[in-house]
């Protein structure tokens, strides 16, 4: 799996000494992929032959301007965006620049946080341009062009799969992503999902933070110096230094204190951090993944969360849903997790009743796949031979089930409302559920009985007597 080209940068200007100093700043800032052409009759040429992403264009130069220069390239080459550099700060130019389709201009002398500040907005702009235009793409053709990055998250859910779509468009890219979703959605196997498809050639390291206050936060991620505290006797890398060129994903960001809020936040916005103990500040370029079951916003509202680390956080957000609003996954899961726990527990695979389905469908899960996967994995070990038995399922189950709507108590459609309620109008029998699942599974198999059978977890004979006792 291979990543987008890197992000690349072309200066133009006359002199060769403000093309070399500015090359040294943008590699100190991480940007290694910068070319540089102080002819700017080169200048159309070479981007016939290479991608640009961002231009930093000198508007006084012989030959060709980059007056002259700028409504070319914005015809000829719209995706790239154009910082203009001026040795004047005269008004009327810098509008006929903008107006011309420039997204940003600079006076000369050129100052260094200026232009990194610049080139690094106008990269993000490029990046969200591209994804928007991926993303239609993949919407409107419903492709997926790795589905094999996917392969340990078991589902058949238009919602899930838009996820997958989604991730695909965004993990060539460098900016952070952040994941949402309830506990047990499976946050940490999209961690390593975006990892897989980003090309990264560094290693994937995940840490939990929950339970870490500020000095355990810093020592693990950033490292030490040497003395930098009593027991420090040497040096240590902290796990950022593990993932460079990798994947760092960062669990349970909501229960990070005030300071590690900070520390977070300018390493997300500068690529920055101190080890302890250290003056010295080192950089990172290592892809930055977190995940919450939290919700921020309500944290915010209670002082809890920084409002200048949520709005960074916020770049690329990916929420999960919970099991209760893809119950068309439970048949998948089930036979998954049965496989899974009897290959692990040197048993056969059981077989499960067909009535269980049922019983599963009426559950809200709230531990998610995670609390799904345990009652599997439960149900197998103590199961012996023949049919899998109830039993285990019903012991959780059998007091959760939620109850049909009586009365006239409430006029809307309630928080509570069993989603069996809104497919049927009213709480079905167990024949209504059973005739809705099995018609269900027919159109997933496209007709085909075994594959149906296979989803429903019953043999292809039960499930055609089934459908014949079915009235028309």
């Amino acid at each position: 799996m291979t990543n987008k080209h890197s992000q690349r940068i072309l200066l133009v200007d006359d002199e060769v000494l403000i093309l070399e100093g500015c090359r040294a700043c943008l590699n100190n800032a991480g940007y290694h992929d910068v070319l540089v052409e102080s002819d700017s009759r080169l200048v159309l040429p070479l981007l016939e032959r290479e991608e640009v992403d961002v231009i930093v264009l000198d508007l006084r130069m012989p030959n060709i301007t980059g007056l002259e220069l700028l409504p070319q390239i914005v015809k000829q080459h719209p995706q790239i965006k154009v910082i203009v550099a001026t040795a004047n700060n005269e008004v009327e130019t810098v509008v006929s620049c903008i107006k011309e389709g420039a997204f940003d201009y600079m006076v000369k002398p050129i100052d260094v946080k200026r232009l990194l500040t610049s080139v690094k907005k106008a990269m993000e702009m490029r990046s969200l341009a591209v994804e928007l235009s991926a993303l239609k793409s993949y919407m409107f053709t419903d492709r997926l062009d790795h589905p094999e990055a996917f392969a340990g998250i078991v589902t058949g859910n238009k919602a899930m799969r838009a996820v997958f779509q989604y991730l695909e468009v965004i993990a060539g890219t460098r900016q952070p992503v952040t994941i949402t979703g309830e506990t047990g959605t499976g946050k940490e196997l999209i961690a390593r999902a975006i990892h897989d498809l980003s090309g990264c050639t560094g290693d994937y390291v995940a840490l939990n933070v929950a339970g870490l206050d500020d000095n355990m936060f810093s020592d693990t991620l950033f490292g030490h110096r040497k003395g930098a505290f009593t027991g420090a006797d040497q040096a240590r890398d902290g796990l950022i230094t593990r993932a460079a060129g990798g994947t760092l994903f960062l669990d349970e960001i909501g229960d990070l204190n005030e300071m590690s809020q900070i520390k977070l936040l300018r390493l997300l916005q500068e690529q920055e951090y101190y080890p302890v103990g250290s003056d010295f500040v080192k950089k990172s370029d290592a892809r930055i993944v977190m995940a919450t079951n939290r919700d921020l916003q309500e944290m915010i509202k209670q002082g809890k969360f920084r409002n200048d680390l949520y709005y960074r956080l916020c770049g690329h957000r990916v929420h999960l849903p919970p099991l209760r609003e893809r119950r068309d996954d439970i048949p998948l899961l089930l036979d998954h997790f049965l496989e899974k726990a009897a290959a692990r527990m040197g048993k056969k695979k059981p077989t499960p009743p067909p009535e269980l389905a049922v019983m599963l469908a009426l559950y809200p899960f709230p531990g998610n796949v995670r609390e799904f996967e345990a009652l599997v994995s439960d149900a197998v070990l103590r199961h012996t031979s023949g049919v899998l038995s109830m039993e285990t399922f019903r012991a959780v189950i059998g007091n959760e089930r939620p109850a049909p709507q009586v009365g006239g108590e409430a006029t809307g459609k309630a928080d509570d409302e069993s989603p069996l309620c809104s497919i049927f109008g009213h709480f079905p029998t167990l024949d209504e559920v059973e005739q809705y699942m099995i018609s269900e599974a027919m159109k997933m198999a496209k007709g085909n009985q075994g594959l149906a059978g296979k989803i429903l977890g019953m043999g292809r004979q039960t499930l055609n007597k089934r459908l014949k006792s079915q009235p028309a």
